[in-house]
């Protein structure tokens, strides 16, 4: 008889910071597909979902997928909106009886009621299928991953790439991992060590930085015959919550100490490396001083303002960088996405061509980025907002930013979008008439992502805060729930002899 797996995409990575709560309009918005239509759309792209259904044909298992659904990172979910996700995977393993359970989640969702949304949906689904059945689950690299996460999952893979390039791969060990559970040759289980830190120093990115080695260290651990997977979270230190921060997990059998010494001796390599930052972060002022004398052969200046970035649950509408750009008289240039749906609701009753006076962004929390700003703008164009991506990331899949708006401001065309994204793909400018290779500079709201389609046509890049929600000056946020003292919140945790949390 064939296998009969249990799978799932839920994912959410949550901002508790953020004013706007993540309802189940907001999974909508981004993407919520059940079943077969689910499988249609992400079954042969880089995705969790296809990376499972490359392992159900190469095992003949019998798959059933309930849904994919995420909404893009915001504040916490409502108890509502992870009921109604949640309660359909549980009712699932309720009805039937399933030799595994395979599951694409994020590992940094926190719901209203909760610290730990994954950790919940474990517990959940143990409660109706018990304990003998293994369950496998994948996880971002940002994920704040919970004791409880481990205790309840036999199996746990991380990506390895930041920007994200892995989901497909990551999802197919992870399945590996499982039909090797489910016939007996091996009883995974996995431990973990963390870090007193809010996020490892350089948001994990894998392109530059020490988190090279350590990956490479990582897979060369793989190797051995009782080792499965090693995962490096960087952490999501948007998340105010007990369990946050860097972890390193060993997915594995034998000897359990060995493992645990190994991990231990990254996390501590992770905290001793806490100085070593590798982005130079510039204000809006100097980023926009190099911006207007810009000129190559070789592609655009791109500009990353780190701090707006919607792909770590900012608001998307803070305006000091446009308005220091448009004051230093930057020409030949691009913004994307400027968050305002209410402005863009307002330009539709225009037609292209119309100049048109605005008060865009800096609606939401005007403290975390900057003010609204009046301008005269030429519309350019209107569209629903839908693209499709092109590259190493998002390849083959839907978007939508909603009802969208290009206007012109100065010498700069901005993209002014309903819903939140970041920029992470060249087809979010092409979609919408801008050409990013004809572009003298480009500034775009992302922190990392954006290096997989960007970087290859880039002149040069550089770095930005804005003062956004997402500022890397994590002392101008309020942290009520972390564990104190940590590290960058507190001087006196600069004494590298400190003791490693398990």
């Amino acid at each position: 008889m064939k296998l009969r797996i249990l799978t799932a995409e839920f994912m959410h990575e949550t901002n508790t910071f953020s004013r706007i709560e993540t309802d189940q309009q907001a999974f909508r918005n981004r993407y919520f597909l059940v079943g077969a239509e689910a499988i249609a759309e992400r079954g042969e792209q880089n995705t969790e979902l296809a990376g499972f259904l490359d392992i159900g044909r190469k095992y003949d298992w019998q798959i059933d997928h309930v849904f994919s659904a995420a909404a893009g990172p915001s504040g916490k979910v409502t108890s509502a909106a992870f009921s109604w996700l949640s309660d359909p995977i549980v009712d699932a393993a309720k009805t039937r009886a399933y030799d595994g359970i395979l599951l694409g989640l994020h590992g940094a969702m926190v719901p209203d009621f909760c610290e730990d949304g994954e950790g919940e949906l474990l517990q959940r689904l143990r409660a109706v299928a018990g304990d003998s059945i293994p369950i496998a689950i994948t996880l971002d690299l940002h994920a704040n991953v919970s004791r409880k996460m481990c205790a309840l999952a036999n199996i746990i893979v991380s990506y390895k790439t930041y920007p994200h390039i892995d989901m497909r791969e990551t999802a197919r060990q992870a399945g590996e991992i499982l039909q090797r559970s489910l016939q007996k040759e091996i009883r995974p289980r996995t431990i973990r060590v963390g870090c007193p830190m809010l996020e490892e120093v350089n948001g994990a990115r894998t392109d530059s930085g020490p988190m090279t080695d350590w990956i490479r260290t990582a897979r060369q651990w793989e190797q051995r015959d009782d080792a499965f997977a090693v995962s490096i979270n960087g952490g999501f230190a948007s998340a105010d919550i007990a369990e946050v921060g860097p972890t390193v997990l060993v997915t594995g059998e034998g000897d359990m100490e060995a493992h645990r010494a190994f991990a231990s001796r990254l996390a501590t390599d992770i905290w001793q490396h806490r100085q070593d930052v590798v982005n130079n972060y510039l204000d809006v002022t100097e980023a926009a001083t190099i911006a207007a004398t810009f000129t190559s052969r070789e592609g655009p200046l791109i500009i990353a303002d780190y701090a707006d970035n919607p792909g770590a649950g900012s608001y998307g509408d803070a305006t000091n960088l446009l308005r220091a750009l448009l004051e230093a008289g930057v020409s030949n240039a691009c913004f994307a996405p400027l968050v305002d749906g209410d402005t863009v609701q307002r330009l539709t009753q225009h037609e292209p061509g119309d100049l048109v006076p605005i008060r865009l962004g800096g609606k939401v929390d005007p403290r975390f980025g900057g003010a609204a700003l009046e301008l005269q703008v030429e519309l350019v164009s209107l569209s629903d907002g839908h693209y499709v991506g092109g590259g190493a990331m998002i390849g083959g899949l839907h978007g939508s930013f909603g009802p969208t708006a290009v206007v012109r401001a100065g010498g700069i065309e901005v993209l002014i979008t309903t819903f939140a994204q970041q920029m992470l793909d060249l087809q979010q400018l092409r979609s919408f008439g801008i050409e990013p290779t004809a572009k003298s500079v480009i500034a775009l709201k992302s922190m990392q992502h954006f290096r997989a389609d960007f970087e290859p046509i880039a002149a040069r890049v550089i770095v930005c805060d804005s003062g956004a929600l997402c500022t890397p000056d994590y002392k101008r946020l309020e942290y009520k729930n972390v564990p104190r003292p940590i590290f960058p919140l507190d001087s006196e945790f600069d004494d590298p002899s400190v003791s490693l949390p398990n």
